[in-house]
């Protein structure tokens, strides 16, 4: 057993697996980011790196284990189509613009275990995206890397692609926002693949079971990922232009005119 699970880690499959975690918890961390350089804006410029990493990591260690629960919970029936629906949600928010609800309002810590105590709470707080993305996506390709062993190689995509992902988060967080902010079509490439994974984690739920044959089944999984893939790109660029139109039609607020505009008042 042990060395068909050492193979199975070093196989391609599990390492594309991983890196689609990694991925997806990249993409949906730039606000968790910007968390981290508000609640330790105010730390002495000494203490402001230990803020940040053992910020992050308290946070990270706390999202392992609520992944791994909601991971192990999507066992039962019908929690993986809700799963599903969640992160179609997840994938359509992502490409819609909203309002600015006011990060700025994040308040700085003034030392260090107030820093890493805010990134904590704010992190969990803010991260149910990833958990969802992760515990489906992990879900997903478990039993494509090993069928057999599906528990233990999600359980350990997991731990690896969240704890991987904490130097890149705070390390390149600014080079992916520059990157998305140059190429916006990274944005929808994202989404979709949330989609995909949505698609894919709806059609294995257990549920099915008792209405669909195998046969069936199997070829629902393509079908399904790839019709989440699709309503999402196609609903997402709806609510876009939709939010755009607003936009445009809102009424300009004009500042009020001055006294150098009624000068026959003065």
């Amino acid at each position: 057993m042990v060395e068909t699970l050492l193979a199975d880690l070093f196989s391609p499959a599990f390492w594309v697996a991983a890196g689609k975690i990694i991925g997806i918890n990249v993409i949906l961390s730039g606000d968790n980011a910007v968390v981290i350089a508000l609640a330790c804006r105010m730390l002495p410029a000494r203490e402001r790196f230990w803020g940040m990493v053992l910020g992050a990591g308290v946070a990270v260690a706390l999202r392992i284990v609520f992944t791994l629960v909601v991971a192990q919970a999507m066992e039962y029936p019908y929690l993986k189509l809700v799963g599903g629906i969640l992160l179609l949600w997840v994938a359509v928010k992502l490409v819609v613009p909203e309002e600015d609800h006011g990060e700025g309002k994040v308040a700085a810590a003034d030392n260090l275990w107030r820093a890493v105590r805010i990134v904590a709470i704010a992190d969990i707080v803010m991260s149910l995206d990833n958990v969802i993305a992760i515990a489906a996506a992990a879900e997903s390709a478990a039993a494509a890397v090993d069928l057999a062993h599906a528990s233990t190689i999600k359980a350990i995509l997991i731990v690896f692609g969240l704890a991987t992902s904490v130097p890149l988060i705070i390390a390149g967080s600014a080079l992916l926002m520059s990157l998305l902010d140059r190429f916006p079509i990274l944005v929808w490439a994202g989404a979709a693949l949330l989609g995909w994974v949505a698609g894919d984690i709806m059609a294995k739920d257990n549920a099915l079971n008792a209405f669909l044959s195998a046969d069936a089944l199997h070829s629902l999984h393509f079908w399904a990922a790839a019709a989440g893939a699709v309503f999402v790109v196609g609903l997402g660029w709806i609510l876009r232009t939709k939010h755009h139109k607003r936009m445009l039609d809102a009424p300009l607020v004009m500042d009020p005119p001055g006294p150098e505009e009624f000068p026959h008042k003065h």
